[in-house]
């Protein structure tokens, strides 16, 4: 039995918590390159020392795929490079995704943030090990010996394509339906250019294709209809169809033009960068326009960032809910569960006018055209008989100037009939909207499932 030693136990009380930072606003809000920036290997490496190798890590009891970040920050700070990349893709097998869009629930629970609130820098490490695995040919094609058996995957978003990727290493052969035009899910059509290129998603593709992986796009596959044909050809199916139904806001006006689901303005800008055309009439944009966002989540956050690159006037953002404390510390929500704190994005620091506790009365618009949206601040007060606590008005209604509104209140969670029993379903679809990571370890435990039952 080997014991790790780490290689610098004592950076943590000498070197501090460095992260890359984003790109200057001026320049960043004119292009949809990604915002976030690279050290360089040696403070990278410095920043891995910090991982203090505790005796009891949380970061692998908070991580959903249960990743080992002292194991590969140790050696990264080793500069072995080709073994940290090894050690991460044992538990993740999409880290590029994860390096720049998880919100790091492993550092949350990081001793040193619980500690000194300066946790180890995993997320920016996990990139920077997967980006020089990439660039040095440490990532593998490996095309498994076949089993004779045939498994369909229905979507190709992060829960889907984790689900194909171990199938397809456990030697089935993988057939993933896609009814976009290509795949990704969120991951192409959800998040912004500006936090995820969509190189980085097609580079992971070109290996699962030379793995085996076949995709078939533009195929909407009808659970109702097309089913008995998939459970006839395939020995087993996987539903990863995420949660399509986003969640609206049915006040008076709803019907105006100038009013869209989030989901409208990013898949859209995300495929006008792809190359593809929409008619003026088609085009949802932000261009001289005041901007109302309602929703105080990161798809709101993203719908402030799209609009600034879009040349919009103004920028503001309205949440229900009352402002989350500042600080590093939630005494109202104390570790282990998920701190509920301010969050600050790059999109919030280019320009926005953010609000708490305001409720969206009515869509005000001339000649079918949104003008304004009539809006009443509300205070949250305890329910005495339980439960939710009750929403009640304070103050007088005002109206917010605006010719476009983004409604971005979450999704739905989708209602499943009882499938066969070789039917499986996972991600969001599965349990509801939530975080890319948790979808990918949730593809990852439905693959496992699979292969118990066919076995």
């Amino acid at each position: 039995m080997s014991i790790l030693i780490m290689g610098n136990p004592k950076a943590f009380l000498n070197i501090h918590r460095q992260e890359a930072g984003y790109r200057p606003v001026h320049d960043r809000i004119h292009d949809f390159g990604e915002v976030e920036q690279t050290l360089n290997t040696s403070e990278r490496k410095l920043q891995a020392s910090r991982c203090m190798d505790c005796g009891v890590p949380f970061c692998h009891w908070a991580c959903p795929l249960g990743n080992k970040p002292p194991e590969w920050n140790d050696a990264l700070y080793r500069g072995e490079w080709e073994l940290a990349y090894h050690l991460l893709e044992v538990t993740n097998p999409f880290p590029e995704f994860t390096g720049r869009i998880c919100p790091a629930l492993c550092e949350k629970a990081c001793v040193l943030n619980l500690v000194e609130h300066e946790p180890t820098t995993n997320r920016e490490d996990e990139c920077a090990i997967t980006e020089a695995a990439f660039r040095e040919g440490y990532v593998k094609v490996r095309v498994p010996e076949r089993n004779g058996k045939r498994v369909a995957v229905i979507g190709a978003g992060p829960a889907g394509l984790a689900a194909a990727n171990d199938l397809n290493q456990m030697g089935y052969a993988v057939t993933v339906f896609e009814k976009c035009e290509a795949a990704g899910g969120l991951l192409r059509y959800g998040i912004p250019n500006f936090k995820l290129n969509k190189a980085i998603i097609d580079r992971r593709l070109k290996v699962l294709e030379a793995e085996g992986v076949e995709f078939r796009y533009g195929v909407e596959i009808d659970i109702n209809s097309q089913f008995l044909t998939l459970n006839t050809d395939y020995d087993a199916v996987v539903i990863a169809t995420g949660t399509p139904v986003a969640r609206d806001l049915n006040v008076p006006g709803r019907q105006l033009k100038g009013v869209h689901l989030a989901l409208e303005l990013l898949a859209q800008q995300n495929r006008v960068l792809a190359g593809m055309e929409f008619d003026d009439d088609e085009r949802v944009t932000a261009k001289g326009k005041d901007v109302l966002v309602i929703g105080g989540g990161d798809t709101g956050s993203d719908c402030i960032g799209t609009a600034h690159r879009q040349g919009c006037k103004s920028v503001t953002q309205i949440e229900i809910m009352p402002r989350p404390v500042e600080g590093p510390c939630d005494l109202q929500n104390p570790w282990p569960n998920y701190p509920r704190t301010l969050k600050t994005t790059s999109s919030h620091e280019e320009g926005c006018t953010r609000r708490w506790n305001i409720n969206t009365l009515e869509f005000l618009g001339e000649d079918g055209k949104l003008t304004g949206v009539r809006v009443q601040e509300i205070d949250w007060q305890p329910n005495p008989a339980g439960g939710r606590p009750l929403m009640v008005p304070k103050g007088e209604p005002e109206v917010i100037k605006a010719e476009l509104v983004l409604l971005a209140m979450g999704f739905l969670k989708p209602e499943h009939p009882q499938y066969a029993d070789n039917v499986f379903v996972c991600g969001d679809s599965a349990n509801g909207a939530s975080l890319v990571v948790r979808a990918i370890a949730s593809g990852r435990q439905t693959a496992r499932k699979v292969d118990e039952f066919l076995k």
